[in-house]
């Protein structure tokens, strides 16, 4: 998730069309590249996950361990990564795609023509207010790019975290190891949400973002990449 540098309380429970769901962070270790994440989730998960639960996973902690965290002096931006990155908006979420090492990973990520054609659209629908067109037309793996700020934990302040590979078979390994529980992988940070990743066909991603739409696990030093969803009845 990204990191902000405000501090909102988080309730743990939310009511969504009247029924109220109770969202539990899972505190854990620092969990680094070498960690096997089934390992660790079923380590931390399992004597709180109840059978009607969802369990949602940051998709920062997936890519983590797939090896998706680059360190910022192994990455040499081009020219066009510099210049496309003056124009990203800035926001309360996150750095994004606004410094040259982020854009340069989205270039890889995406490829070239891909983020030139949603830059130059982007502009054209910025004249007329209407935002968020580059994200949609770059892709996921572009608007999951975490670039390092003043609040990431040491050592991912000198990283950037690329979008997780196979998120919805990621979700499904995870639940299979659970016995079956509900898994979703999920980039939510202070400001919107996306549901990357199910196990199940089952869950509701608008609902799941809207349960999870003021980001109970926080943004900054709460070492929270799990939680789980559970409906009270």
């Amino acid at each position: 998730m990204r990191t902000n540098n405000t501090q909102r309380k988080k309730h743990p429970e939310i009511q969504i069309d009247g029924t109220t769901y109770l969202r539990i962070p899972i505190k854990t270790h620092l969990i680094m590249k070498d960690d096997p994440l089934i390992d660790t989730i079923l380590n931390y998960s399992k004597d709180t996950l109840q059978s009607d639960d969802i369990l949602f996973v940051t998709e920062k902690v997936v890519a983590i361990t797939q090896g998706r965290a680059i360190p910022l002096e192994e990455i040499s931006p081009r020219k066009l990564a510099y210049l496309l990155s003056k124009f990203v908006t800035k926001t309360p979420a996150g750095i994004g795609l606004g410094m040259p090492e982020t854009m340069e990973m989205a270039l890889q990520e995406c490829g070239i023509p891909r983020i030139l054609f949603a830059a130059a659209a982007s502009a054209v629908t910025k004249l007329f207010g209407k935002k968020g067109v580059f994200y949609d037309l770059a892709g996921y793996k572009a608007k999951s790019i975490d670039g390092p700020t003043g609040n990431t934990i040491p050592p991912y302040n000198r990283y950037v975290v690329l979008g997780p590979n196979r998120p919805n078979e990621v979700a499904k390994e995870i639940s299979e190891a659970l016995g079956g529980a509900k898994v979703a992988v999920v980039d939510i940070n202070d400001l919107d949400g996306d549901i990357l990743g199910v196990s199940h066909n089952t869950i509701d991603k608008n609902l799941l973002v809207a349960i999870l739409k003021d980001n109970p696990l926080g943004q900054n030093h709460e070492q929270t990449p799990l939680g789980i969803v559970r409906e009270i009845k």
